[in-house]
């Protein structure tokens, strides 16, 4: 039976089919690969980056303002109290999209100064 099967084919052939099989490879690599490694690390970076008073949206869709950094999560500020979420559920942040990094900033400052005169 194996024998019916290598007299079908040319001999050329098969190393063609490698080529071209080295080519379906190197394209997937690129076009699906890369990108999604590329997109994970930003990912990554972003979940790392993010401090203290940062406005964010979650996975689930709930908006909040980090409250507490931890070395597993974040525990979320809400409206309806503070809440513990693992890094992986923090979706996008919203303080920059939404209020300019400007006015964020001075929202801060704010803070911090009315904090610091009722000590």
């Amino acid at each position: 039976m194996l024998t019916l099967f290598l007299q079908a084919q040319p001999q050329g052939s098969s190393s063609m089919m490698m080529i071209a099989m080295g080519v379906m490879f190197v394209g997937f690599y690129f076009l699906m690969i890369r990108p999604q490694m590329r997109k994970q690390k930003q990912e990554k970076n972003f979940q790392e980056n993010l401090k203290v008073g940062t406005r964010v949206v979650l996975t689930s869709g709930l908006h909040g303002r980090i409250a507490q950094v931890q070395d597993d999560g974040f525990v979320i500020e809400t409206l309806s109290g503070k809440l513990k979420f693992e890094k992986a559920a923090v979706s996008r942040e919203m303080t920059e999209a939404r209020f300019g990094a400007k006015s964020a900033d001075k929202a801060d400052d704010k803070k911090e100064t009315a904090t610091e005169e009722k000590k």
